[in-house]
């Protein structure tokens, strides 16, 4: 939706021209047919990847879903184990419909898990029950972080929603490019909400492999494929940061061009 909108943008500052060359929304004109370089290097390769990362964290989930962990404990006990350890005996495991809609969440402070992972016995379950309650531990502990995150929260949605709205009239508007600047630094808090993120999941991640094997949930060929599950889920929010950086990128290009060009 926001490569539509910038194209309109673009139609509208030109008054149609999308062959012209001198074309401010970061491409060129070809044959009366417009191009956008920076997309095509920039948000192109970054959406490979991200691409590649779930395919892993795809391939890697069903590979170990198939695989029992030798206790034969289902997620929702391998959470309870782990959150009773740490004197979390009140945080309630909840099962919630979907397929790998597993997420804890602070403002009820609970561990939500998918029917799969909730009464699931393999690897892939517990892995994954482990690193929910991973992040329990984090709210518990007010692991820096985490505090960062959900504090941002607000500040990322509203920058989302009102950024390009502040772009396209920066661009489309005489003497408003201003507007344009404001709202690439709000499409910014995208990228600085991946960033915080990075942190906090793989930290959750480090919690579960830590308590998978001091409570001896899982032996060490289980930990082995819980590790490459987390592994390949945390790879997805490396990628996810890399398509933000990216898309923040491309559109800074675009407005600084348009800056240079006034």
């Amino acid at each position: 939706m926001y490569e539509a909108f910038t194209l309109a943008a673009a139609q509208m500052a030109n008054n149609g021209a999308y062959s012209d060359t001198s074309n401010a929304i970061g491409g060129y004109g070809l044959g009366g047919f417009y191009i956008d370089y920076y997309y095509i290097l920039l948000v192109i390769p970054a959406m490979i990847i991200a691409l590649i990362a779930q395919a892993r964290v795809k391939s890697a989930y069903r590979k170990y879903a198939k695989i029992q962990n030798s206790r034969g404990l289902s997620g929702a006990q391998a959470a309870r184990m782990i959150l009773d350890s740490h004197g979390l005996t009140y945080v309630p495991i909840n099962m919630v419909q979907g397929t790998l809609s597993d997420h804890f969440n602070p403002k009820d402070n609970t561990v939500n898990l998918s029917p799969e992972v909730f009464s699931g016995t393999s690897i892939a379950s517990i892995g994954i029950a482990a690193h929910e309650v991973g992040h329990a531990i984090q709210h518990a502990e007010h692991y820096f972080p985490n505090k960062v995150r959900s504090a941002i929260i607000p500040i990322t949605n509203f920058g989302s929603q009102i950024s390009m709205i502040l772009i396209i009239l920066g661009l489309v508007l005489s003497q408003t490019l201003w507007l344009a600047y404001i709202g690439v630094a709000l499409y910014s808090t995208v990228a600085i909400f991946q960033l915080v993120t990075l942190p906090v999941e793989f930290n959750a991640s480090k919690r579960a492999m830590n308590q998978i094997k001091a409570l001896g949930i899982a032996n060490d060929t289980d930990a082995k494929g819980v590790r490459k599950v987390l592994t390949a889920a945390a790879m997805t929010y490396v990628a996810a940061l890399i398509t933000s950086l990216a898309s923040f990128l491309r559109i800074f290009l675009i407005v600084s061009g348009r800056g240079r060009r006034r």
